[in-house]
């Protein structure tokens, strides 16, 4: 056996083995090849599951705070279009700052581009799927289209939450920010419009609680996927989720929030971006 003893600590990349371990590693005996062992810490391990599961339950929670919002009551259209709009512009920046950079850092060009792609398509179809049985409608409120549509909308930023995580050791306070500020408006008007339909509370908070269990799920699953995957996938797990949330973000988001508060919606945004844009230089 050859070459020393390596410690794992939180984030550093492996320069033998060509990927991110969850942890960074110290070697003391310079860099590894695909032959050495490293000593790796659990503990360190078991930290990141851990971090996973709490900041992908805080992201998700902002979906039970909306639902819970909107059951109570109904709220104006410029105040959702501006929650709307600032979130908008926050994911737009989480997406500028921190997917683009990593993938293109880890992974190249190509396979970035090729997730974006993919990525986009994918949520393209699914999204077409969910709004011919009702769930971009008023129409699909009586419970499940509205929730499929929600919950579609929320993975790839739950996802890109736990790829983040598992590459860096911690959380990305300007996707967290994005995140949590963008579901609200979704489940308030969502919940409401599910209220007013017919459904009982009861009944619209379960559906919510399911959503946001299983938008949850998608945070440790992005996680767990970056954890085993070499880092030219991941690059284009990065491009995957930043194709889906544009996608997202151009075609429902932004125009949402355009016809509710009209060129409000820009400024809006663009304060949104400013806002996560900081945020990020302290992720």
């Amino acid at each position: 056996m050859t070459g020393g003893l390596c410690i794992a600590l939180p984030g550093h990349r492996d320069s033998g083995m060509g990927r991110r371990w969850p942890g960074n590693r110290l070697s003391l005996s310079g860099p590894l090849t695909a032959s050495q062992i490293a000593v790796r810490s659990g503990g360190a391990h078991d930290h990141g599951v851990g971090t996973v599961w709490l900041w992908g339950a805080v992201a998700a929670s902002s979906l039970m705070i909306g639902a819970v919002l909107g059951v109570a009551r109904r709220w104006s259209d410029g105040l959702v279009g501006t929650v709307l709009g600032f979130g908008a512009g926050a994911l737009l920046a989480s997406i500028s700052f921190e997917l683009f950079p990593d993938g293109f850092e880890v992974g190249g060009a190509v396979a970035l581009a090729l997730g974006l792609a993919f990525g986009a398509c994918v949520f393209y179809v699914a999204d077409r799927w969910v709004e011919r049985i009702g769930g971009r409608t008023r129409e699909g409120a009586a419970g499940l289209p509205l929730a499929l549509g929600a919950f579609l909308d929320g993975i790839p930023e739950q996802a890109a939450l736990g790829i983040g995580i598992a590459k860096s050791g911690g959380v990305s306070v300007a996707l967290l920010v994005a995140i949590f500020v963008s579901n609200l408006p979704e489940a308030i008007g969502s919940a409401s419009d599910m209220r007013e339909a017919g459904s009982p509370s009861r009944r619209v908070l379960g559906l919510w609680a399911a959503v946001s269990v299983v938008c949850l799920l998608g945070t440790v699953a992005g996680y767990l996927a970056a954890q085993v995957i070499a880092d030219r996938f991941i690059g284009g797990i990065d491009g995957f989720a930043a194709g889906a949330l544009l996608v997202m973000l151009v075609g429902a988001m932004i125009p949402e929030a355009q016809e509710k508060i009209h060129e409000k919606a820009g400024l809006a945004a663009v304060l949104g971006f400013a806002v996560a844009a900081g945020l990020s230089a302290f992720s």
